[in-house]
């Protein structure tokens, strides 16, 4: 009896947990809303199903449950019931395949007016290109692919030489216009997935892939990769914009060509040299892993790097200079920076493209340069060193487990850390003074705080460096003080 209950509970859980929860699939934007009411017949179809077996083992549980003195029935087979069985289910397997067969024979029949968009996967990015004046696409070849042209396109063929190229993550497309998308990969495999335009597809090496929709509705979405790719798998992301032909036409034809690419590759300036260096950055993926913006990520920020000493795993310090970047890229495991992990991949490079990389960083650091208050600026000795200690603990990683703002991360805040007593995983209390700051540096396995796990790698940092440490986090002792004359209601 109570597990025919069970079951009988289980069925209105399930369907009243579909009827009222929250999540439920975007807004279709494209013409494949036939896909969703494909999903839908098949649900329908499944949940029936589901809730008639359901049912019935409730029943059968109730009606045939063990009596006393009662006697099992033997039917060793009904062929009654064998018919029926078999003639329901085929109606049911057919009612969900033929929507999507009828789907599919339009999915793969491509419109003669599609607009073509070539877009072209690698570890962690996009690239797009749109034909030119002409309607048509460009030779391309694997043979081809350098820095200056990462799309791998004939120089030779006239055809492509009015092609536009899009070396950054996000694209434009007209309203109301059909869209044939080639999908190319140039390393791993790779699928384009945006959600609401329903339909996606795997980018294979060495293949060319296709598929075709409509956009409909004007808006931002969001271009995902659906299929693992490695470390940067979770930021390959991208923006579809869908407008007006006019405001799409306006912006195409502000896009560079393949033949201007090509002109400003010849007769390379600064500017030229920095922008090789940032489709660089783009075509590697280095971005993935490094910021140019000073947050925290799984690599070093390049955000005021160069020239910036380092400490390194073996805890020997190095000046990022040249020599130290080109090495970094070429032999990455060569000399790690604290607090990193070895997971960076070796990079081939010719003397171009790595000075190409290195102005750019060597720019990033500059403009950081430029904004920071010089020692004279300071307003003390002490402000000084604590500057120091924050730009340590960016440059170690500190950052990416402790916050300063008081929100919660993978070690504890270090707003309001400082003099403060904490409960130790092993129930005792002490307090957050130098002492045992510098001791949870050196040895952060001995007092690991309550509620935090034992991950935090060992360091060791000079006493000056520790000192810069524990001045940047006795900055942040008073933050909630602060805050609080700053709003005198509370």
């Amino acid at each position: 009896m109570a597990m025919a209950i069970i079951l009988v509970l289980i069925v209105i859980a399930s369907v009243l947990f579909h009827i009222l929860a929250p999540w439920h699939a975007t807004p279709a934007a494209s013409n494949w809303g036939s896909i969703d009411t494909t999903l839908f017949i098949t649900l329908i179809i499944s949940g029936i199903f589901f809730i008639a077996i359901t049912v019935f083992m409730a029943v059968a549980v109730m009606r045939y449950r063990h009596k006393e003195g009662s006697r099992a029935h033997y039917q060793p087979e009904s062929k009654k019931l064998e018919t029926w069985l078999i003639i329901v289910t085929s109606i049911g397997i057919a009612a969900m395949l033929a929507p999507g067969l009828v789907v599919y024979s339009d999915f793969i029949r491509v419109p003669k007016n599609a607009y073509e968009l070539e877009v072209v996967a690698q570890q962690w990015q996009w690239a797009f290109r749109f034909p030119g004046q002409d309607g048509k696409l460009g030779k391309s070849d694997i043979k081809f692919v350098d820095s200056a042209n990462p799309f791998g396109l004939d120089p030779k063929d006239p055809v492509g030489q009015d092609d536009v190229l899009i070396r950054n993550n996000e694209i434009r497309l007209p309203l109301d216009q059909p869209v044939k998308v080639l999908l190319r990969s140039k390393d791993v495999l790779h699928n384009f997935y945006v959600p609401q335009i329903r339909s996606k597809m795997d980018m294979v090496p060495g293949m060319v892939s296709y598929f075709w929709f409509t956009p409909t509705k004007t808006g931002k979405y969001e271009i995902l990769c659906a299929e693992y790719c490695g470390l940067g798998h979770y930021n390959m992301r991208g923006q579809m914009i869908v407008e007006e032909r006019d405001a799409f036409d306006r912006w195409l034809s502000s896009q560079p060509t393949f033949a201007q690419t090509l002109t400003t590759a010849a007769s390379p300036s600064r500017d030229s040299v920095l922008e090789k260096g940032r489709q660089l950055v783009e075509q590697l993926g280095c971005s993935a892993c490094h910021s140019q913006d000073g947050s925290a990520s799984l690599g070093p920020g390049w955000k005021g790097l160069y020239g910036r000493t380092e400490q390194l795993a073996d805890g020997t310090g190095v000046q990022v200079d040249e020599a130290y970047l080109k090495e970094s890229i070429l032999d990455p495991k060569a000399r790690l920076v604290q607090g990193y992990p070895p997971v960076m991949v070796a990079y081939t490079l010719n003397d171009d493209e790595l000075g190409a990389l290195v102005a750019l960083i060597k720019s990033l650091g500059a403009a950081q340069q430029d904004n920071e208050p010089s020692a004279s600026e300071a307003s003390g000795p002490g402000d000084d060193l604590a500057a120091q200690g924050q730009r340590l603990a960016q440059s170690l990683g500190c950052l990416a487990c402790h916050s300063v703002d008081g929100s919660q991360g993978v070690g504890p805040t270090w707003q309001g850390l400082y003099d403060k007593t904490v409960t130790l995983a092993d129930g005792t209390t002490i307090k957050a003074d130098e002492g045992y700051i510098k001791d949870s540096v050196l040895n952060p396995g001995a007092k690991i705080v309550k509620g935090y796990a034992a991950i935090m790698p060992a360091f060791a940092p000079s006493d000056k460096e520790l000192n810069a440490l524990i001045a940047f986090i006795k900055s942040k002792a008073n933050a909630d003080a602060d805050a609080n004359k700053a709003e005198p209601g509370k």
